[in-house]
């Protein structure tokens, strides 16, 4: 095979792909380890991970200075990438909130008042952008926001017919997403699903994308998400995966804590094992939701 489609595979992991849009965004071109690991949320070790299988595909050159090290990327490949990444963030599309205040609005007429879809549109978009990333941040903004008003709508829990449930981990990048994925996939619309990370990833790994591909359960839509009070508080259950004290508790809530292996860094083989091991858990727990009659 050709390097070149060598190379430009390894942008299939949306990580890598992210770590290239920093660079890329970057005032001088470049970037060093931890500043992206910084902007990640990710450990060091991780992003070198990354950072080395781009260098070794000649994506990104390697510019020593003193003890730092800056990379950048290959002059050879700045067409390609720029083409695969699509437009930089300078020319990328500012999503129209008024837009999507209005077109909220109506969805919600007469429940909640334009000042408050406006005000949840406005605090959704700021979380959303507050690491400068340059991913759909228009449709996202509209689907967060649209998730936290129909949390405020529902009112409190068990005073609806369908239960919810939100998986809570740290990136909202790996565990949350796989519970998240297999109970959807187990209860349908029988059973809201919502997760959230305590310092939600800018996407969701591509290992745990696979890994729920595997068993028929496709990622669609979902993207990591800011834990929130709203989301909280509309809880039936909430589980939590390693995300510590992060998340605040309310009366009236069933709380859950997953001792789960983090698949961050993990090879797929080792994914699937976690992934089996919560489907695991999802299954106990749609039994207590949605017992048999």
């Amino acid at each position: 095979m050709d390097r070149s489609i060598d190379a430009l595979t390894a942008l299939g992991d949306p990580t890598r792909a992210r770590i290239l849009s920093l660079i890329r965004a970057s005032s001088e071109g470049r970037a060093r380890v931890g500043a992206l690991a910084d902007t990640l949320g990710l450990r060091q070790p991780t992003v070198s991970h990354h950072m080395k299988a781009l260098f070794d595909e000649g994506l990104v050159t390697r510019e020593p200075d003193g003890r730092r090290v800056w990379y950048a990327i290959a002059p050879e490949y700045a067409q390609r990438v720029e083409a695969l990444l699509g437009d930089t963030p300078a020319e990328a599309s500012v999503p129209d909130l008024d837009r999507i205040v209005r077109d909220l609005t109506t969805r919600y007429r007469g429940v909640l008042s334009p000042e408050t879809v406006s005000a949840m549109v406005d605090e959704s978009h700021r979380l959303l952008a507050r690491d400068g990333a340059p991913f759909p941040l228009g449709s996202r903004t509209a689907a967060f926001a649209s998730a936290r008003l129909d949390a405020l709508t529902r009112g409190e829990p068990h005073s609806a017919a369908v239960p919810v449930v939100l998986f809570v981990c740290v990136q909202n990048a790996g565990r949350s997403q796989l519970a998240g994925g297999i109970l959807r996939q187990l209860a349908g619309d029988r059973v809201i699903v919502r997760t959230a990370g305590s310092a939600p990833a800018g996407e969701v790994r591509s290992s745990i994308a696979v890994a729920l591909e595997e068993i028929g359960v496709a990622v669609g839509g979902e993207f990591p998400k800011p834990l929130t009070d709203d989301a909280v508080r509309a809880a039936d259950v909430v589980v939590t995966m390693g995300c510590g004290d992060a998340c605040p508790v309310y009366p009236g809530r069933r709380y859950l804590d997953w001792d789960l292996e983090d698949p961050v860094g993990k090879p797929l083989e080792r994914v699937r094992v976690i992934r089996d091991d919560i489907e695991a858990r999802v299954r106990s727990l749609l039994d207590d939701l949605l017992p048999e009659d």
